[in-house]
């Protein structure tokens, strides 16, 4: 599915991958922090999650540029709309929060 050039592959994609890579990054930093490798402080009490968060988000970047060689639009549109989104929601949730 994910190799055509629909739209709606796209955009599963871009909701699939960052959600799967917060996940996976999420739990390595825990396991980090169990072990002792890692510090639970930060700059603000919510500083992993925001950055973790970005990262995840960031993860569309690569789907974008697979798409955007093999010149397939849709599927293309798809992961940007699904980045927009999830950046908007970044925004909404931890914006507030910053300037709160």
């Amino acid at each position: 599915m994910f190799n055509k050039n629909v739209f709606f592959a796209g955009l599963l994609l871009g909701l699939l991958l960052p959600a799967i890579g917060f996940l996976l990054l999420y739990n390595i930093f825990n396991l980090l922090e169990i072990k002792g490798a890692a510090s639970t402080q930060g700059l603000s009490p919510d500083f992993r999650i925001r950055t973790l968060a970005l990262i995840a988000l960031a993860l569309n970047l690569i789907p974008l540029q697979v798409y955007r060689r093999r010149r397939w639009e849709n599927s293309m549109r798809g992961v940007v709309v699904a980045t927009a989104v999830l950046a908007f929601t970044w925004v909404l949730v931890f914006g507030i929060r910053l300037l709160g």
